[in-house]
């Protein structure tokens, strides 16, 4: 009887289940099965109440919680919850360790979270993929679109907690939430007195 290296068994393993688009191998086939979804598009998991569709299990129960309100995963340092892990949680310990792990490999530019890289890549680019359906206008990212469509639609999501006023664009809020704490973080470049933004 032939013996197997632990690595000759890796190897043999890996070979098992290589993509026949990228190339890219797994160990498992249900793995490779999930990647192969990124290259046919195929959606088998569907949200029974808004009917959005996903490559994955995992991202469709992930997706559930947007409905349900679940946030089960909580910030240890500031208590704050969040409804996913990798991509909320994570995220957003690093706003409390100023880490960004994302650097553009043209400006050397750095980003907390991955997909403000891969938006911001475009604009070295110029590439705008994001299409509005009802006027054609093209955007580099997918917020800036959802954006632009609330002025075809009229939908105001960013409601003000403190006089419920509503906008399309949390940076509205934002701005807006300025109004009722007097904060000016912006500084005049000659004076260097707090100056407002509107």
């Amino acid at each position: 009887m032939k013996i197997r290296t632990c690595q000759q068994h890796l190897i043999a393993r890996d070979e098992q289940f290589k993509c026949e688009f990228c190339d890219i191998k797994f160990t498992q086939s249900y793995d490779l099965k999930a990647h192969l979804r990124t290259h046919t598009e195929e959606r088998p998991y569907k949200c029974s109440l808004c009917q959005k569709a996903f490559t994955q299990k995992k991202h469709l129960n992930s997706h559930i919680r947007t409905h349900t309100g679940e946030k089960p995963y909580t910030c240890n340092l500031c208590q704050k919850e969040f409804a996913r892990r990798k991509g909320d949680l994570n995220s957003h310990i690093r706003t409390h360790t100023g880490e960004k792990p994302y650097k553009c490999n043209l400006c050397y530019k750095a980003f907390a979270r991955k997909y403000l890289m891969a938006s911001h890549i475009r604009t070295h680019s110029g590439e705008k993929p994001n299409t509005c359906s009802l006027c054609q206008k093209a955007f580099a990212s997918k917020s800036y679109l959802n954006s632009h469509i609330r002025i075809h639609t009229g939908e105001k999501p960013y409601k003000c907690n403190l006089c419920y006023k509503a906008y399309a664009m949390k940076s509205q809020l934002n701005l807006h939430i300025r109004t009722h704490t007097g904060d000016k973080p912006y500084l005049c470049d000659c004076c260097h007195l707090p100056r407002r933004l509107f």
